[in-house]
C-alpha cells in the first residue's frame, strides 16, 4: 500500500509558474516510477510526466515538453513538478501515481499506474 498527497495547486495567470509537489508513504518510493496526470472537466485523464525510480530517465507529454519539469527527492519521499509558461488549457486537476513497476520504458498509460492521490486544482486564467 501507498499513500500519496499532492499540494501546491492554484490560481495563476497565463505565463506563469506553480510547483507541485507529491508527498508519498507506505511502499517502497524509491522502487517505484512515478508520473504526473491531469483530468480537465469533461475529459479523460491524461498523462503529463513520468519519472524513473532512480530519478535519472524522465518522459513529457508533447503538450508539455519544454514547459514543465518533473523531478524527485527519495530523501524525501517526494516528487515535484515545476510547471512554467502556464496556459489556460493546462488547467486540470493534476494527479501524483505510483508505477506498479519500476522497469522502462516509463509508462504514459493510467491503467499502468495503482495509486493515486486525491489530485490538486491548477487554473490558469487568461
Amino acid at each position: 500500500q501507498v499513500q500519496l498527497l499532492e499540494s501546491g495547486g492554484g490560481l495563476v495567470q497565463a505565463g506563469g509558474s506553480l510547483r507541485l509537489s507529491c508527498a508519498a508513504s507506505g511502499r517502497t518510493f524509491t522502487a517505484s516510477n512515478m508520473g504526473w496526470f491531469r483530468q480537465a472537466p469533461g475529459k479523460e485523464r491524461e498523462f503529463v510526466a513520468a519519472i524513473s525510480w532512480s530519478g535519472g530517465y524522465t518522459n513529457y507529454a508533447a503538450s508539455v515538453k519544454g514547459r514543465f519539469t518533473i523531478s524527485r527527492s527519495n530523501d524525501k519521499n517526494t516528487v515535484f513538478l515545476q510547471m512554467s509558461s502556464l496556459k489556460p488549457e493546462d488547467t486540470a486537476v493534476y494527479y501524483c501515481a505510483a508505477d506498479r513497476s519500476a522497469g522502462w520504458p516509463l509508462h504514459t498509460s493510467r491503467y499502468d499506474y495503482d495509486y493515486w492521490g486525491q489530485g490538486t486544482q491548477v487554473t490558469v486564467s487568461s
